[in-house]
């Protein structure tokens, strides 16, 4: 799996595998930006460091574009390039206002003023945990990194004045309001070949120890771009953006062709002493076993999920996508620097709105130990700073994203209790839970029924079931009681004259996007769009079945155009995150077949091999996880434990899970092309017995077992009656309902 990754794959515009999109995929409208936003750069599962070549475009630091919101991205650069190359990334976000970037290292031939200079970046190469590349100033660099350290090597040609120069002083982005300026600042020479400092940025202390083994290169601090020969030490008390000169670190010396010079990084939220702990702790710190000891890291994470294909292209594709599942949160353990105690830590949740729904499921089944990390880190920050949080990132204080939603963190608790997970204090959790429902938008939900937007008014109904869930785990029947009503709200957000959501203001789309939500009572949801067929017809129509093919916006569309393309009210292919859901409501009208049709087109025409290779942000691989879930046949309903059954793209895949390995066989199974047939579950076993429904339950996936689904080119009548369960309805057949 690990050979197969490529991680440069939505490092560009949006370019995929068919000419045109055919079909139903032809219908669907993209006006967010149409590029994956990743980064090449070295990673490690869920560290808390990575590095890449760093050109400061947008909106990792990384390649060749300009800020952009809404369709093609335009470029800043024609070419790629790099002026160096940094530490902390963000993974395939959009407009997150923290951009990171710091430290950065710049092997130089030049004199220090031409530090800066953006040189042409060629001969990339990059897998999981390395990157690879060269400047055209000659010096080939090398990157790797452990969980909370990185180590550079850089190959240098012949030459009198070789220099590593290490910036202190930058941050963030290249683009108008991208910049981040350290507060205060600190570095020191403790001795040969060692510094270590400390910089403010966004609130956050962030420390590094640096060791460089070029022993018989000059060692000297500099300022304002002019050597401090004899300085030990720089102090900054305050830094103005306005007064900002740059200042930093550097060895230097004559070069030998092919001569090689290692830097070794240890990173800290608590100062250059645990900075140092942390690259020891971190072992193996020469370039070469530090990258092998990551690769077998990766090489374990990615051998989770299995799949059998004989196209070299797909294999890449699903491995990709798993890889980038896998990067993002943070996970920083004893790192906090808001509060003194040690314990879980984690930055990087951008935002839980991107990865609720795919991601921190896929985490939960594939490293449960670190999903209960992540859920301990979110209530310790909880408990520290009063609520949960929607984002947050190496800054002081949680970004709330208030116009994205509600009470997400609760979706992501409920799973894990309801699988019974240990290593979680459910009783505090129930605490936190219940209290963080009450602030912000959740007083108007109390006082009025609703929140606005109005998408609200699902997350915190959602929030109150979900919270409902960890009560009955724990025996708390008052909460039970009381929070059961209040879960029923949710019918307060649609208007029954149109089985959509009321009119309102929407973050990221209109009410179309969010009309098709998976809620906790789906049937009373049909009931209210008028049965079946009435709800039917509504997806029909939002999926464009029988619409036609549509244009999509170009590089800095006008405010008419898009003004067009929302008023279509359409599916916007995986282009945004409420959408991911909307495929899967089929489920629960009886109409499995529509979902194949419609994940057929995302999986074949929305995904591809090369830079080109993702259809939107893939947003901390919540995008890439999607492709995860639905290429295997599966879907997560986040916080309902269960998992929605539909035709694989693979013929046979592997799970390795904590209790044992789920496998899902297939029979009748056709490699699939782009634009090529659709097949559909004809018939399904769960363990030998006949699987008539059409979803299986979160523990029966987790403790592993197989899955045997029998496929066909036309659809069944499989899953029309075995649907999956909502709140007041429980589906037998389809003659029969029974009323719980």
């Amino acid at each position: 799996m690990i050979e197969r990754v490529d991680p440069f794959i939505g490092t560009e515009a949006t370019a995929l595998p068919a000419p045109a999109p055919d079909g139903l995929a032809a219908t669907w409208w993209w006006p967010k930006p149409q590029i994956g936003n990743t980064h090449p750069g070295a990673t490690y599962p869920l560290g808390m460091v990575s590095a890449c070549a760093y050109s400061g475009a947008y909106p990792t630091g990384y390649g060749r574009y300009d800020l952009a919101t809404e369709g093609v991205p335009p470029t800043i650069h024609d070419e790629q390039l790099a002026s160096g190359f940094t530490h902390f990334q963000q993974s395939g976000t959009g407009a997150i206002r923290k951009y990171y970037n710091y430290f950065r290292v710049t092997p130089m031939l030049e004199p220090l003023d031409a530090l800066g200079t953006l040189w042409p970046l060629t001969d990339e190469e990059a897998e999981p945990g390395w990157y690879a590349g060269r400047l055209g100033s000659g010096v080939t660099a090398e990157l790797t990194v452990g969980p909370k350290s990185a180590v550079h090597r850089y190959t240098f040609p012949r030459h009198h004045d070789a220099r590593v120069v290490i910036d202190f002083s930058l941050g963030g982005l290249a683009i108008p309001y991208g910049v981040t300026t350290p507060l205060r600042a600190h570095l020191e020479q403790v001795g040969p070949g060692v510094a270590q400092g400390e910089i403010v940025v966004e609130g956050a202390p962030l420390a590094v120890y640096v060791e460089c083994d070029a022993d018989a290169w000059r060692q000297m601090l500099w300022y304002d771009r002019r050597l401090m020969p004899g300085g030990t030490r720089l102090d900054f008390d305050y830094i103005r953006p306005t007064t900002l000169r740059t200042f930093g670190l550097m060895w230097a010396g004559p070069s030998e062709p092919g001569q090689s010079v290692e830097l070794r990084f240890g990173f800290s939220l608590r100062g250059p002493q645990q900075a140092r702990e942390n690259l020891y702790a971190d072992g193996d710190r020469d370039f070469t076993s530090r990258r092998t000891k990551t690769a077998k890291v990766w090489k374990k994470q990615l051998q989770a999920i299995t799949v059998d294909t004989p196209s070299p292209a797909r294999q890449t594709v699903f491995s990709t996508a798993l890889y980038h599942s896998l990067i993002k949160p943070c996970l920083a353990p004893d790192e906090s620097p808001f509060w003194p105690r040690s314990g879980p830590f984690v930055f990087d949740i951008s935002t839980m709105w991107d990865i609720y729904r795919t991601q921190l499921p896929l985490l939960t089944a594939l490293q449960p130990e670190r999903a209960v990390e992540l859920a301990n880190a979110l209530l310790t920050i909880c408990e520290e700073e009063g609520n949960f949080p929607i984002g947050y990132r190496m800054a002081k204080g949680s970004d709330r994203f208030a116009r994205q939603g509600s009470a997400l963190a609760h979706t992501f608790l409920a799973d894990l209790c309801q699988l019974g997970m240990t290593g979680i204090d459910w009783d505090s959790a129930l605490v936190h839970m219940h209290n963080d429902l009450r602030r912000t938008y959740g007083e108007d939900f109390l006082l009025t029924g609703t929140a606005e937007p109005i998408s609200h008014t699902l997350d915190i109904a959602f929030g109150y079931w979900c919270t409902a869930k960890v009560a009955a785990q724990v025996g708390d029947t008052a909460v039970l009681r009381e929070f059961a009503p209040l879960a029923e709200r949710w019918v307060n957000a649609f208007d029954p004259a149109t089985g959509l959501l009321k009119d309102s203001t929407f973050y990221e789309g209109t009410k179309y996007n969010y009309s098709f939500r998976l809620v906790h009572d789906m049937a009373a949801r049909i009931a209210l769009a008028g049965g079946d067929e009435a709800f039917i017809a509504l997806l029909d129509r939002f999926f464009g079945y029988g619409a036609d093919a549509v244009v999509q916006p170009g590089v800095r569309p006008g405010a008419d155009e898009l003004k067009t393309g929302y008023a279509l009210g359409r599916f916007e292919g995986l282009n945004n995150e409420p959408d991911m859901e909307a495929p899967w409501a089929y489920h629960w009208a009886g109409r499995p077949d529509r979902t194949a049709e419609v994940v057929h087109a995302i999986v074949h025409e929305q995904f591809g091999t090369g830079r080109g290779g993702l259809p939107g942000n893939d947003d901390s691989g919540g995008l890439s996880s999607f492709y995860v879930w639905a290429s295997l046949g599966l879907f997560p309903v986040a916080g309902q434990n269960l998992f929605l059954v539909n035709a694989p793209s693979f013929a046979e895949s592997r799970l390795r899970l904590a209790d044992g390995a789920f496998v899902i066989e297939t029979t009748g199974f056709v490699e699939p092309v782009p634009g090529g047939p659709v097949q559909y579950v004809q018939s399904a076993r769960l363990n030998g017995a006949p699987l008539d429904r059409s979803f299986i339950r979160g523990d029966e996936l987790h403790r592993g077992g197989r899955l045997e689904i029998d496929l066909g080119p036309a659809p069944s009548d499989w899953g029309r009656a075995g649907r999956p369960p909502s709140t007041s309805v429980t589906y037998t057949d389809r003659s029969a309902v029974e009323t719980r």
